[in-house]
């Protein structure tokens, strides 16, 4: 019962933060205005993702207070997700140049891999791989990575909070199927309620956008909770990486593409494949509910085997990730000459 009712404390909190914040955006005059680059029409108030921060953050030490969450975990969590947040927040009211962002991102990973112990061996078709110190430099990469990519992917309506709610749900089922006397499937949950009180403002057509305080926040935590769930089991991690196929796969077509082409990778742009999609439908809610679709009943069910030991790791992965890399290709997934075509 403490459980339920925290998880609605949680997620009613998120939700009346979130209209402090609306009221307090629309105030400051802190709105995004629709330009060439965007896939909104209307100017939109911004910053409401500081609602799932100061939610998610505020329930960590009860949840270690608990023994629900490892003190180690909580640090590693809160610490990463703080010093994230509030970069996005200060570059939100600003800004801070790239390369400072990714000084900090790389620091926070650092401190986050530091508190969980780095980066557990791995199954790799049935080998387990110890990959010792250098999968601390791997691990920082990957989730510097997932933390700016969902920034990348955080362009329509419902999207981001949507993919959280989902990964984070599924995440958590996997991990209670792989060892159901442990509190690993906790954390997940608690950031999915965070994301849904958040929700209720930001379902198409958005009422505030999340910001980068949020869109930073929860790509790190992600990233630190397959982290975590790797300790628990190794194949939890591949797990996490088939949840988050989505975003992984549109993110990184379009970034190799531009960069292939020569182009800053840090520009803002409009070539994602899911952009292009919303662009084509003329609306962001089928695609944002297109994508929930993709995370629940093929992504899942795939994470779903892999977990259980029915299908190795990696070749869980790629089997999940072939049919959403036709996906980023169909929908032009960092080609230039499709937005400049959908612009005229």
């Amino acid at each position: 019962m403490i459980v339920w009712g925290l998880l609605m404390l949680t997620s009613a909190g998120s939700w009346a933060l979130t209209g402090f914040l609306r009221r307090y955006a629309l105030a400051k005059n802190l709105i995004d205005i629709p330009n060439e680059r965007s896939s909104h029409s209307v100017p939109t108030p911004r910053g409401g993702g500081v609602a799932i921060v100061v939610s998610f953050l505020a329930v960590l030490p009860l949840l270690s207070s608990f023994d629900w969450l490892s003190l180690s975990a909580c640090l590693a969590l809160g610490g990463a997700g703080c010093v994230v947040a509030v970069t996005g927040f200060l570059d939100d009211h600003g800004h801070i140049a790239a390369r400072w962002r990714l000084v900090v991102h790389f620091a926070s990973a650092t401190w986050g891999l530091y508190w969980l112990g780095g980066l557990p061996p791995l199954m790799v078709f049935c080998y387990v791989l110890d990959f010792g110190w250098f999968g601390y430099v791997c691990a920082a990469v990957y989730i510097v990575w997932l933390l700016n990519l969902y920034n990348f992917m955080d362009g329509i309506d419902g999207l981001a909070s949507i993919e959280a709610i989902t990964v984070c749900c599924s995440g958590a089922l996997m991990a209670w199927l792989v060892a159901p006397d442990s509190t690993v499937w906790m954390a997940p949950l608690f950031l999915a309620v965070a994301v849904l009180g958040f929700l209720f403002w930001n379902f198409p057509p958005a009422r505030i956008f999340m910001g980068d305080a949020g869109s930073g926040f929860l790509g790190i935590s992600l990233a630190l909770l397959s982290v975590q769930a790797a300790w628990l089991n190794p194949q939890l991690f591949w797990v996490w990486l088939i949840l988050l196929g989505v975003f992984i796969v549109d993110a990184t077509v379009t970034l190799c593409r531009r960069v292939l082409r020569g182009e800053k990778f840090y520009e803002a742009h409009c070539s994602h494949a899911y952009q292009y999609a919303s662009r084509t439908v003329g609306s962001h809610r089928p695609v944002t509910l297109a994508i929930a679709a993709i995370n629940v009943f093929w992504l899942m069910p795939v994470a779903t085997l892999v977990a259980l030991d029915k299908l190795d790791g990696v070749v869980g992965l790629i089997l999940a990730y072939l049919p959403l890399l036709l996906l980023a290709y169909r929908y032009k997934a960092g080609d230039r000459q499709a937005q400049i075509m959908q612009a005229k």
